[in-house]
């Protein structure tokens, strides 16, 4: 199995299993080691294509070079021919022949070079797509990890079994305001009273210095 089928098969079809399976503990750290995996992958294949890319640079390279060669063989045939020389007719007809085969299978190299490029290139950005796209799968589960764990802390703390659940919260508070409010009655009463006193201190008072 090579490289693309590989990555297909596990993008197209482990994926899927990954997140559908019910028994798995922790999808998030299955998927993190995935897209570590799946890059290691994009990043060999980022290199084949590089690699691709060259030796079709190569092929090109080598045919420009054949064809020179050609031209100059069927020009030296012609001069061949034109004075009378067979040997090296034969030889000059024999290189023209060579390098006219070589330039055939040279284009054929080169055509072919060029499509399987291509088509690496193509499946090369579809490999980069689905690694976004597992990204963006990977943020959408750390939201709902994060929403999850959000929710459990707020329902503790709200749960009737819960040591510092809001009930038990309100009763405190209703606890010292009915303690304010009493410390408040007190004293009010307290003030009262002293104001009596003093009342009652200066009437007698005024009674004493009116007797006299």
């Amino acid at each position: 199995m090579n490289l693309f089928q590989r990555f297909r098969y596990t993008v197209e079809a482990d994926l899927h299993q990954l997140f559908d399976k019910k028994e798995q503990k922790n999808p998030i750290a299955m998927l993190n080691q995935y897209i570590r995996e799946a890059e290691k992958q994009t990043e060999q294949t980022g290199k084949l294509l590089e690699r691709q890319g060259q030796l079709k640079e190569k092929l090109e390279q080598e045919y420009k070079e054949n064809a020179d060669l050609l031209a100059k063989r069927e020009s030296q045939l012609a001069l061949a021919k034109s004075s009378g020389e067979q040997d090296l007719i034969d030889f000059a007809t024999d290189e023209v022949t060579a390098y006219s085969a070589r330039n055939l299978t040279l284009q054929a190299s080169i055509e072919a070079s060029t499509r399987e490029y291509f088509e690496l290139e193509r499946k090369f950005e579809t490999m980069k797509h689905k690694i976004k796209d597992m990204k963006v799968r990977q943020l959408q589960l750390m939201g709902k990890e994060n929403v999850t764990r959000a929710h459990h802390q707020m329902d503790g703390m709200i749960a009737k079994n819960n040591k510092t659940n809001f009930e038990d919260l309100e009763a405190y508070i209703d606890k010292l305001a009915y303690q304010i409010d009493k410390d408040h009655e007190l004293t009010t009463f307290e003030a009262r009273l002293a104001e009596l006193e003093k009342k009652a201190v200066e009437e007698s008072s005024t009674l004493l210095i009116e007797n006299k």
